[in-house]
């Protein structure tokens, strides 16, 4: 029997396997099909690896502070826990940030200006879209919690 609790649903495979897509595919394909230029070479694009890292560990580490705060990610409505430990206490998006981290790691790694399209489309879209859609339904559900987490923690860093 599956419990009707937003905090226990699965995502869609199909919905991870999207996402997945456009976060390696997409950059990757469009990189081989539309080389507009490389803008890095050479050993220096190996700091798109250590990226790419940080990216994935601090994604790692915003998912296990929702699984310990027993909310999830999804602010369909509104969140059950606000949850202001860990990377959430330097940013108030660190999965964003994180993806923006890989999204601009793999731009260094594959060295292209193609790519690097990615990481500035992905920040515009969350930065005007996503996130201030979020930051309400966080503001409806807090309130004054909210607005006071604002106020020591910054947006991105």
């Amino acid at each position: 029997m599956r419990n009707n609790n937003t905090n226990e649903r699965r995502r869609s495979p199909v919905i991870m396997l999207f996402e997945i897509t456009l976060l390696f595919g997409a950059p990757i394909i469009c990189h081989y099909l539309f080389p507009l230029a490389t803008l890095i070479s050479g050993p220096l694009r190996l700091v798109g690896v250590i990226l790419m890292v940080l990216g994935f560990l601090l994604a790692s580490a915003g998912a296990r502070e929702f699984r310990q705060a027993g909310t999830g990610f999804r602010m369909k409505d509104g969140g059950a826990t606000l949850v202001t430990t860990g990377p959430f206490g330097f940013s108030r998006n660190p999965i964003y940030l994180a993806m923006l981290a890989w999204l601009l790691g793999l731009a260094v790694l594959l060295g292209s200006l193609t790519v690097l399209l990615f990481p500035l489309v992905f920040f515009v879209l969350a930065n005007f879209m996503l996130i201030p859609q979020e930051e309400k339904k966080l503001r409806d559900s807090f309130g004054e919690a909210f607005d006071s987490y604002c106020q020591k923690v910054r947006r991105w860093l």
